[in-house]
């Protein structure tokens, strides 16, 4: 499985620092696992259930993956689904996009572009 835009969800001051050292190392289940957690576009909506519903302090990045090589692997995860880990530094120039958790008309999420 490969998809070239991935996600990841941060806490505004996770962002807030990221963007000022130009690195993510992992924070809180990252750091414990060992690598960053992300999510595909069909599993976003999932992780931010799963894990930050009822937060409003989050936003959702839309990164590019195109130069992680080898470091970025889909492993099995929740339910054995194929999910994105990073091993290594998400540097900041991959973040294509982010934004605020916000909702469609119809429901669906709707990804930073």
């Amino acid at each position: 499985m490969e998809d070239s835009v991935v996600y990841k969800i941060l806490s505004r001051d996770e962002f807030d620092a990221f963007k000022l050292t130009g690195a993510f190392t992992g924070a809180g289940a990252d750091s414990q696992d060992g690598f960053i957690h992300l999510s595909s576009a069909s599993q976003v909506a999932g992780t931010v259930e799963r894990y930050f519903h009822g937060r409003s302090d989050i936003l959702i990045l839309a990164v590019d993956t195109s130069g992680f090589g080898p470091s970025l692997r889909w492993e099995a995860s929740r339910g054995g689904a194929l999910f994105p880990h990073l091993y290594g530094v998400l540097p900041y120039e991959a973040v294509l996009a982010a934004g605020p958790v916000e909702y469609l008309e119809d429901g669906r999420l709707k990804l930073p572009q």
